[in-house]
């Protein structure tokens, strides 16, 4: 049976399939009898609560534009769930993704594994790659790092950590030792791991680091941002390039990156086309001519990054929001964080498990009076309003936005 894509999403999401079940001993076993695919492609392994996503997209462009062969594995998606899973920066193609989901789902029921969601997409993905003879696989973890579905490569040959915060704590651990500790999982014995001095978690990377006697890289923030005349740039070592990924926080995930592409051949022009071409939806993505940030702020320190970024870039100009979230964040503090007096706030319930509906926030959220509930048939109207509007907040509601807004 060759399954459409229709048919292979259904089977993808049926029989309680989505839900966490953090542990390598399922996908171990799937990606055994797939002939271990992850150990045939170089992978380089991201972790970390904030940027991830976007060192993963800066690092994968500029891999391509260097001529390798690149897959790029990132979640969640915002339309489709080809979105996760490139290579060269294209989408997997539907017929290809239904045919690798058929392959994982069939083997995992004959051999009686249970797997969820994720990790029936990190097999796929892991069999598309090297099937494909991808030269380097750039992979973000789901969630945490040491249980990770996609911490099953035994040599990865980089690993970067991002900058750690309070999130996921109910499965992470409820203090930045413990999340760091569970995302410095991804180290592994004498590889190359990369982090930044200024990150919460570094004191439990670094001991993490020593006792597998990793090498060990710490960046400090050496890029600036140059934004003139509408356009942004990044300088790195007094070269500017340009770089359209808008956000003060992209100095420190660039820094990263340049540290990485320290251990892989790349040339100037390379760099310098990846970085102009680089692409990152919903994370600061800024439609100039609907002049609308679309960014997906759902923690605390995302929350204070966008916000700086709203002050450095639309100092004077009136803000008007479309925000949602889930229950597992803390959106008490991100609404202290980001929200001024003035602004105008629209709170959209979106269709997931784990929405927060209008009334459960306001009655979370007393001290937001400019706040008002808005419906589907409701948004267009006020993505039109004068000045700069921001959809934020969760990215599955960004996702369920993102095909009207754009």
């Amino acid at each position: 049976m060759n399954l459409t894509y229709k048919q292979a999403i259904e089977l993808l999401t049926s029989q309680g399939k989505f839900y966490i079940n953090l542990g390598l001993e399922r996908i171990e076993k799937i990606l055994k009898l797939l002939k271990n695919p992850q150990d045939k492609v170089k992978i380089i392994h991201i972790a970390g609560t904030n940027g991830k996503g976007s060192v993963c997209a800066i690092l994968a462009n500029i891999l391509k534009c260097a001529g390798y062969k690149t897959g790029l594995y990132t979640s969640p998606h915002l339309v489709e769930y080809t979105e996760r899973i490139k290579i060269n920066g294209e989408d997997i193609s539907k017929e290809d993704f239904a045919k690798y989901i058929e392959l994982v789902c069939n083997l995992a029921d004959k051999n009686k594994i249970e797997l969820t969601e994720f990790e029936i997409l990190t097999a796929a993905t892991f069999k598309y790659f090297a099937d494909n003879k991808v030269k380097y696989a750039v992979i973000e973890t789901g969630m945490g790092g040491r249980y990770d579905a996609t911490n099953v490569c035994k040599k990865p040959f980089i690993s970067i950590i991002t900058p750690i915060s309070l999130d996921h704590t109910d499965r992470l651990g409820d203090t930045i030792e413990k999340i760091a500790f569970e995302k410095a999982g991804i180290i592994k014995p004498k590889s190359i791991v990369i982090t930044e001095i200024s990150n919460k978690g570094f004191k439990v990377i670094k001991e993490v680091a020593e006792k597998q006697k990793a090498k060990f890289y710490v960046v400090a923030n050496y890029v600036e941002m140059n934004y003139k005349n509408d356009t942004n740039y990044a300088v790195i070592q007094d070269i500017k390039y340009e770089f359209p990924l808008l956000g003060q926080y992209q100095k420190g995930n660039l820094s990263l990156v340049i540290k990485a592409l320290e251990h892989i051949k790349v040339s100037k022009e390379a760099l310098k086309e990846g970085l102009k071409t680089v692409k990152w939806g919903a994370r600061l993505e800024y439609l100039k001519d609907k002049n609308i940030i679309i960014d997906g702020a759902h923690n605390p320190d995302a929350a204070k990054e966008l916000k700086k970024s709203l002050d450095y870039y639309f100092p004077k100009q009136k803000r008007t929001y479309i925000y949602s979230t889930i229950n597992t964040k803390d959106y008490k503090e991100v609404a202290r964080i980001l929200f001024n007096e003035d602004d105008e706030i629209y709170f959209y319930e979106f269709n997931h498990k784990n929405a927060v509906t209008y009334s459960e926030y306001i009655q979370n959220v007393p001290f937001l009076k400019n706040i008002q509930k808005i419906k589907y048939d409701e948004i267009n109207a006020i993505l039109n309003k004068n000045g700069l509007k921001i959809v934020t907040g969760s990215l599955y509601m960004i996702g369920e936005l993102y095909k009207n807004i754009n």
